[in-house]
C-alpha cells in the first residue's frame, strides 16, 4: 500500500485543476458531494463535506504553524478512494483519501499521517521534485537515442531492451529521491509533532501496520524499486525516536478522539457496501458513531423511514448539532420533501452560518421548492458562499437556477459562464459570458467580469482547441 507521494510537475497541474472539480451533485448526500469532470479525467473523485474537512483542517492548523507555514494558504482535499494513501502537491495542497481515513484505528493516526505530508511541504520537496525528474530523465533519454538507432538499424528486439533498461535506471534514480524524500518527511513529522506537544505513537502505529502488510504480501519488494523506505526499516528508524519523545504518553482529547470515531462513521456509511456498514455497526449497537453510520447507509439503500429515525434520534441527544440537521435536510430532500428539507437546512446554516458549503445546500433546497418566494432568499445564501468559494461549480449552477426563477437571463449566464469558468470549460464559458455582457448594464462591475472572462476564455478555449 502506497502511503504518499509528491506529485510530479506535470501531476500538479492536472491536480490543481482537478482540485476544483465538477459539482452536479452526484450521490450528493450529507454534505458529500462527488465532483467529476477534470477531476474525472485523472480517475479522481473528490469529495466535500464540511464536518470532515474542518476536523481535518483542526488536526493540521497546529503543524502549519509549528512548521512556520501560513495556515490562509494551505488547502486540504478528500478523495474518494478506498487505497490507504496520502499526497501533498504544488503550493499547500494536501489530499487524504478516504481509505487512509478509514485505516485509521485513531485520530492521532491520522494526525502523524497529516503531519508527515506536512514534512513533505515544509522540506520543499515539491519543488526539488521537479529537478529530481528532470536529472532521472537523462539516462532514458540516452536509451532512447541509442535505442531508436538500433531500432532503425534493424536491431529491434536489442532496442526495445535498450529503451526498457534506460527507463528502469531512470525510474530507480527517481525512487532513490523519493526514499530519502519520506524519510525526511518521517523525521520533520516527528519535529511538529513534539513541537505541538502531541504524542507519536499513531505515526508509528501506522508504519507499523502498513509494515504487517506488506510482510503479508505474497511477492518480495524490492528496496531499490521502492519509492518508500520498506516498511520494517522505516519503522525501526522511528522505534527509537518515538520512545525518546517527552509526549509519547500524552493521550489523545476525549472529545477530538470522539469527533473522529463520528466522521469515520459517517464516511463509512457513506462510501461503504451497506451491508459492511450493518455488519460493523448493527442495529443494536446505540453508540452515536453507528447511528450516524446507519443513518447515511440507510439513505443510500434507500431506506428513508430508517434514515430519519437514526438521525432524529441523533438530533434528540444533540439538539445543537448542525451537522444533524444537515443530514436531515438532506434526506427530506431525497424525500421529495423539499419544504421539510429547507426548515432542517435553515436550523444548520443558523447554527454555523460561516460554512459555505452548508448554505448551498440550503439555497438549493429552496430552489427545489420551485417557489419564486424562496428565490431570492437562495441567492442570498449562494452569494454568501461565493464570497467564500468563488470556484464552487455547483453553486454557480444553483445560481444561474435561481436567477432565471427570477427572470434575470444575463445574470443567469454569467452565473453558466462562472461555472464552466471554474471547471476550464474555456469554450462554453466564452460563450455565456458573451451572452450575458450583451445584456448587463454596460460599464457595471458584472458587464465587466462577463468581459474578463471573455478576454481569458475565448484564447484559452483555442489553445485547448489546439
Amino acid at each position: 500500500m502506497a502511503f504518499c507521494n509528491p506529485l510530479p510537475k506535470t501531476w500538479r497541474a492536472s491536480m490543481a485543476r482537478s482540485a476544483r472539480g465538477f459539482a452536479f451533485l452526484l450521490g450528493f448526500f450529507g454534505a458529500f458531494t462527488a465532483f467529476s469532470g477534470a477531476a474525472s479525467a485523472q480517475g479522481i473523485v473528490l469529495l466535500r463535506d464540511t464536518e470532515t474537512e474542518r476536523a481535518l483542517n483542526s488536526y493540521e492548523k497546529p503543524f502549519l504553524l509549528a512548521g512556520g507555514l501560513d495556515p490562509a494558504a494551505f488547502k486540504l482535499y478528500l478523495v474518494n478512494d478506498p487505497t490507504v494513501n496520502s499526497f501533498v502537491a504544488e503550493g499547500q495542497n494536501m489530499f487524504i483519501q478516504t481509505g487512509m481515513i478509514l485505516f485509521a484505528k485513531n485520530s492521532l493516526e491520522l494526525k502523524g499521517v497529516m503531519a508527515h505530508e506536512t514534512g513533505h511541504i515544509v522540506a520543499g520537496h515539491l519543488s526539488r521534485d521537479t529537478e529530481a525528474i528532470q536529472k532521472a530523465t537523462i539516462p532514458m533519454l540516452l536509451s532512447m537515442v541509442v535505442g531508436i538507432a538500433a531500432i532503425a538499424a534493424g536491431a529491434g528486439e536489442a532496442g526495445m531492451l535498450i529503451l526498457m533498461g534506460g527507463q528502469g535506471i531512470a525510474q530507480n534514480q527517481f525512487n532513490a529521491f523519493s526514499r530519502v524524500q519520506e524519510a525526511t518527511a518521517d523525521q520533520i513529522a516527528l519535529k511538529l509533532l513534539n513541537k505541538t506537544h502531541q504524542s507519536p505513537r499513531g505515526l508509528l502505529a501506522t508504519f507499523q501496520r502498513l509494515a504487517d502488510e506488506e510482510a503479508r504480501a505474497a511477492y518480495r519488494i524490492d528496496a531499490y524499486a521502492a519509492d518508500h523506505p520498506v516498511g520494517r526499516e522505516r519503522v525501526a528508524n522511528l522505534e527509537s525516536e518515538v520512545d525518546a519523545s517527552p509526549y509519547k504518553d500524552v493521550p489523545e482529547d476525549p472529545a477530538v478522539e470522539h469527533e473522529f470515531e463520528m466522521i469515520q462513521a459517517k464516511l463509512f456509511g457513506y462510501v461503504a457496501p451497506t451491508q459492511q456498514v450493518f455488519d460493523r455497526y448493527p442495529p443494536g449497537d446505540t453508540s452515536k458513531p453507528a447511528r450516524y453510520a446507519r443513518a447515511m447507509a440507510y439513505s443510500r439503500k434507500p431506506d428513508l423511514p430508517k434514515a430519519l429515525a437514526e438521525i432524529n434520534s441523533l438530533i434528540r441527544d444533540e439538539p445543537n448539532n448542525p451537522y444533524f440537521y444537515e443530514v436531515l435536510g438532506q434526506i427530506y430532500v431525497s424525500m421529495a420533501k423539499p419544504e421539510l428539507g429547507v426548515v432542517a437546512y435553515q436550523r444548520c446554516v443558523d447554527l454555523m452560518p460561516d460554512a459555505p458549503q452548508l448554505r448551498v445546500a440550503l439555497g438549493a433546497a429552496q430552489l427545489a421548492t420551485e417557489k419564486p418566494a424562496l428565490a431570492k432568499p437562495a441567492l442570498d445564501n449562494l452569494k454568501i458562499a461565493l464570497q467564500q468559494e468563488n470556484d464552487d461549480p455547483f453553486a454557480w449552477y444553483e445560481a444561474a437556477q435561481g436567477y432565471s426563477m427570477l427572470g434575470n437571463e444575463p445574470m443567469a449566464d454569467l452565473a453558466t459562464a462562472e461555472r464552466y469558468y471554474a471547471v476550464g470549460a474555456m469554450a462554453p464559458a466564452a460563450q455565456f459570458a458573451t451572452r450575458a455582457r450583451h445584456g448587463l448594464a454596460q460599464g457595471s462591475p458584472d458587464w465587466q467580469r462577463a468581459n474578463d472572462i471573455v478576454a481569458i476564455a475565448v484564447p484559452a478555449a483555442r489553445q485547448q482547441r489546439q
